[in-house]
């Protein structure tokens, strides 16, 4: 007996088919609704190349100098991701996919979970330094969310070339803490069942690497940002990084949805002054209450609800390598601090009676507290 399951897969490899015919062959704007626009988009993109659907596809290697300088250029992104790529892999390895992670020229500098590398299929799109751009293997989700910026799902044939057919793949673009894309994260299957569904995993977990790479930024204090009424801490907020004198040094795609005005790669650096109608210090204040969470004023009229967390000493990793007098340098920088945080605690929170005490300035009491470095 056939499954109502096997019938909607097999109507939605012919309305592939139909769309390719349409668009590839009598080139003809296919019926709305066979395809996602953003496919025709890059199909036409990939015939503007000179590409054609039955060409041999190859998944060419960068050169061995392209090799040392990608991989060097993109170290922080596969350091920062690989916990999460790991997860991923446990997460659908009994679903026939796995993970590629790419920089923003659609190369590959990470793949994790269950990848058959007898299968030249696998082999071929997950080998460190593959080039898996969109011109160079037509119609992927590589290519599309690199040049959408959106998540994207595509399945079987509405990949360009016929040889990449066997493919069903999810991906997502990755920004970084300045709001450059900076690659992509890809969920791949091969002769597999369709899982539209992977489109929201892979974009939830590129939210997650984001967010991971805004925390690895040098800074003193983390905004997490959401509107009223909404219970901070979890992955959906947006994130603020500010250094000691209260400059935005990095924000996450959430915080740029929710505050105008944040700095672009195309920027010179913002102060947290300019997007949020308040003097700063009163952020770096919130952390000595009980409760620090309070509203923020945006200067468009809207509010937002704000946790100022503390860069903590234990955060900063110690340079490996760090020769003992380095360590002893950051020992004694941590004592300095504690003494800090003691004579603020001591004054109930008072920065500037704390200052006096300890005979510095406020700034500087902010300063050692935000940045300990």
């Amino acid at each position: 007996m056939t499954k109502p399951t096997d019938i909607q897969a097999a109507l939605r490899l012919t309305t592939i088919t139909q769309a390719r015919r349409a668009v590839l062959q009598d080139h003809a704007s296919p019926v709305p609704g066979w395809i996602a626009p953003w496919i025709e988009r890059s199909w036409q993109r990939c015939i503007s190349l000179g590409l054609q659907p039955q060409q041999a596809v190859s998944f060419d290697a960068i050169s061995q100098q392209q090799m040392r300088h990608t991989a060097d250029a993109n170290q922080h992104l596969v350091e920062t991701a690989g916990p999460m790529l790991e997860k991923l892999g446990r997460a659908i390895i009994n679903t026939r996919y796995f993970a590629i992670l790419t920089n923003v020229d659609g190369v590959v500098i990470a793949a994790s979970g269950a990848i058959d590398r007898s299968d030249r299929r696998a082999n071929n799109i997950t080998r460190i330094g593959t080039d898996l751009s969109e011109r160079r293997v037509g119609t992927t989700a590589i290519g599309a969310a690199l040049t959408d910026l959106q998540p994207v799902w595509l399945h079987r044939g509405e990949h360009f070339f016929s040889g990449t057919s066997h493919y069903s793949c999810a991906g997502a673009p990755l920004f970084g803490p300045n709001g450059a894309c900076v690659g992509m994260l890809d969920l791949t299957g091969i002769d597999a069942v369709e899982r539209p569904e992977l489109k929201h995993l892979v974009a939830q977990s590129a939210q997650k690497i984001e967010n991971a790479l805004v925390q690895r930024e040098a800074h003193s204090l983390t905004l997490r940002l959401n509107w009223p009424g909404t219970n901070l801490g979890s992955e959906a907020d947006g994130l603020l990084c500010l250094d000691h004198d209260g400059w935005i040094v990095a924000a996450n795609q959430v915080a740029r949805q929710m505050v105008p005005n944040l700095p672009s790669p195309a920027q010179s650096s913002v102060h947290v002054s300019s997007v949020f109608g308040m003097a700063y210090e009163l952020l770096f204040d919130a952390l000595r209450r009980p409760d620090s969470t309070l509203e923020v004023p945006l200067w468009t009229g809207l509010r937002l609800q704000a946790l100022p967390i503390e860069r903590s000493c234990e955060s900063l990793p110690v340079r490996p390598g760090a020769d003992a007098t380095q360590r002893d340098n950051l020992h004694l920088k941590d004592i300095e601090i504690s003494l800090i945080h003691r004579a603020v605690q001591q004054t109930r929170g008072n920065v500037a009676e704390a200052a006096r005490a300890l005979g510095i300035s406020r700034a500087t009491v902010y300063r050692k507290l935000g940045n300990p470095k």
